[in-house]
């Protein structure tokens, strides 16, 4: 519960620092000012209409990520299991790039989330239909290395093909992760999946505890291992193709936060799954910071800094654990 509670407040400090940091600084009293709406038009817009909802955007990205990686985790009882595991992310960007590869998006500005989230469901759906049909977890993780091969195959004929360098630069960045001018709409369009496959998440965490006892134990002592299975698996598919929806392609949050939770929870896979989400969401928050003050001609993608920060950071990670 500390944990949690110092994680929300330090993801809090991070937001607000995230509205008085960019490329013209706010004073304090201009910032408050304008989050009152008693402020100058021009801060009021700086605040409201860009910092404010990319800061929100890159937390509920993050938290959608860690909360999910650490469920994953637990289920599979495997450390490198995170939200690209089971194809969910692969499939979410996938079905992104073909909405941007035939000019969808300039129907409606929901037609880039809903056809992220519509392919993070159906990725989903494939896995949970095999979650309901195997005991095995062998079998769900190669499923979902097939999604993400086959999905990434797909989004490289579709760059490969792109009728014009817009539509090509489109793609890239899309997969590159982003939360720039991230709007409260799009976020009210993507929160109410992050929601639902949170809960889902949280609701089962009781039984990833009785997990880590192997599977026979834990149907020995009253735990549905089917429904586990798919209420994760479910819970996990519609949080991250919210975030991918939101956020684009941002990876090794979910797989390094829940590592870095564990040793404060004790190692316990139900009490890290709250603080997981709330430390994701906190790093992407300053890694977005990072990426607006960040010296250079073209904007780096929150992506790029997140695996540029992440993978390192897991490869030190993994090294102690195995030294350990």
């Amino acid at each position: 519960m500390r944990i949690s509670v110092t994680l929300a407040a330090a993801a809090l400090v991070a937001i607000v620092a995230a509205c008085f940091l960019g490329s013209t600084p706010l004073p304090a009293d201009r910032l408050f000012a304008a989050l009152i709406g008693q402020g100058l038009p021009g801060d009021t817009i700086v605040v409201w209409m860009i910092r404010l909802p990319r800061a929100l955007a890159a937390f509920l990205a993050g938290a959608a990520l860690g909360i999910s990686g650490a469920a994953l985790q637990g289920l599979l009882r495997n450390p490198l299991a995170e939200p690209g595991v089971l194809g969910v992310s692969a499939c979410a960007t996938l079905a992104a790039t073909v909405a941007l590869y035939y000019g969808v998006v300039g129907a409606s500005p929901i037609a880039l989330p809903a056809a992220s989230i519509l392919g993070a469901l159906a990725a989903t759906a494939v896995i949970a239909g095999v979650a309901m049909r195997t005991t095995s977890v062998a079998t769900l993780i190669l499923i979902g290395v097939g999604l993400s091969s086959f999905a990434g195959a797909i989004m490289a004929l579709l760059l490969n093909l792109a009728p014009d360098p817009f539509s090509l630069g489109d793609m890239i960045n899309w997969t590159l992760g982003s939360v720039a001018n991230r709007s409260f709409g799009e976020i009210a369009g993507t929160l109410p999946f992050m929601v639902v496959g949170a809960a889902l998440l949280f609701l089962t965490r009781r039984g990833l505890s009785a997990l880590t006892l192997g599977e026979e134990a834990a149907a020995g002592i009253g735990l549905d291992l089917r429904r586990q299975r798919i209420a994760v698996v479910l819970g996990a598919g519609l949080a991250t193709g919210a975030s991918v929806a939101l956020a684009g392609t941002i990876g090794f949050v979910g797989i390094v936060a829940p590592h870095l939770v564990r040793p404060w929870v004790g190692h316990d896979p139900a009490r890290s799954v709250v603080p997981s989400g709330l430390l994701a969401g906190l790093f992407l928050v300053l890694a977005d910071i990072g990426v607006r003050l960040i010296p250079t001609t073209a904007e780096l993608r929150l992506g790029v800094v997140a695996a540029l920060v992440g993978a390192p950071l897991f490869v030190v990670i993994a090294a102690r654990r195995r030294g350990a």
